[in-house]
C-alpha cells in the first residue's frame, strides 16, 4: 500500500477516479484547501442552506458515496480515503463486510492513540437522523470510542476497485452540519440535543491518530 498526499478543492477531490489499471492499494490523505459541507450521492442539493453556507465561507459538494451530510474542517478533521483495487486479498464482495477490516484498522490505531476504540458489525443504522447526518447513524466496519462513532466511512465501488473515504474530527458538533441543512428552527433544535452524543471526537490528538493508522494501512 502506498501513500498519495492531495491538497486541493473537496469537489476536485471527490471526482478523482480509482485508476482502471489500480494494481496496489492506494491512501489518499486528502489536505482540503477550505471548509466544505459534503452532500452524500443520495442527498439533494437543495439539502443544503447554500446561501447560509456561503456566507459562511462553506463551500457545498457532492460525494459520490452514500451517507447523510459530513463537515470538513481542514484544521479539525483527518480525512483520508483508502482505494482498494480487487485483485486485493482484503476485497470482498459482500458490500457489508467489506469494509470490516479497514475499520479493524482504524480500531486497533486508536488503540494505540490510547482510546477505548471499538469495531460496529452491525448493518446500517436506520435512524431519525441519519439520512441527513452522516455521524447521525453508524454503518458497517466504523468505530466507535467509548460507544459513540468516531470514525466515519462511506464506500464507492467501481468494476476498478473501491473507495473508502474516512474522516474523524477533533470534537463533535452537530451544529457543523446543522447550521448548513434546511431544517425548520424547532427540528433543527430537536437534532442538536438528540445528536450531541451520538458522536465523538480525538480531541488534540489528531496529529497521533494520523500517524497511528498510517503506520497499520502502511505496515499491513
Amino acid at each position: 500500500m502506498r501513500i498519495i498526499e492531495v491538497t486541493g478543492s473537496v469537489a476536485d477531490f471527490h471526482d478523482r477516479q480509482i485508476p482502471d489499471d489500480l494494481t496496489e492499494a492506494e491512501v489518499w490523505l486528502f489536505r482540503p484547501a477550505q471548509r466544505s459541507l459534503v452532500l452524500g450521492s443520495s442527498q439533494d442539493e437543495s439539502t443544503a442552506r447554500t446561501a447560509a453556507a456561503a456566507a459562511a465561507g462553506v463551500s457545498v459538494v457532492r460525494r459520490r458515496s452514500g451517507g447523510g451530510a459530513v463537515y470538513v474542517d481542514p484544521l479539525r478533521c483527518l480525512w483520508l480515503d483508502v482505494v482498494l483495487p480487487r485483485s486485493d486479498a482484503r476485497w470482498s464482495e459482500d458490500v457489508r463486510a467489506s469494509a470490516y477490516w479497514l475499520g479493524e484498522a482504524w480500531m486497533r490505531a486508536l488503540r494505540a492513540a490510547d482510546f477505548d476504540a471499538s469495531l460496529y458489525e452491525g448493518g446500517l443504522e436506520k435512524t431519525t437522523w441519519g439520512r441527513l447526518v452522516c455521524f447521525a447513524a453508524l454503518g458497517p466496519g466504523e468505530v466507535l470510542v467509548e460507544g459513540r462513532k468516531a470514525v466515519g466511512i462511506s464506500q464507492r465501488r467501481t468494476r476498478a476497485g473501491a473507495r473508502f473515504q474516512c474522516i474523524v474530527y477533533d470534537h463533535w458538533d452537530p451544529w457543523d452540519v446543522l447550521d448548513l441543512v434546511d431544517l425548520d428552527p424547532d427540528d433543527q433544535h430537536r437534532a442538536a440535543a438528540e445528536l450531541a452524543d451520538v458522536a465523538v471526537g480525538v480531541g488534540g490528538r489528531l496529529d497521533a491518530v494520523r500517524e497511528a493508522i498510517l503506520q497499520e494501512l502502511l505496515g499491513g
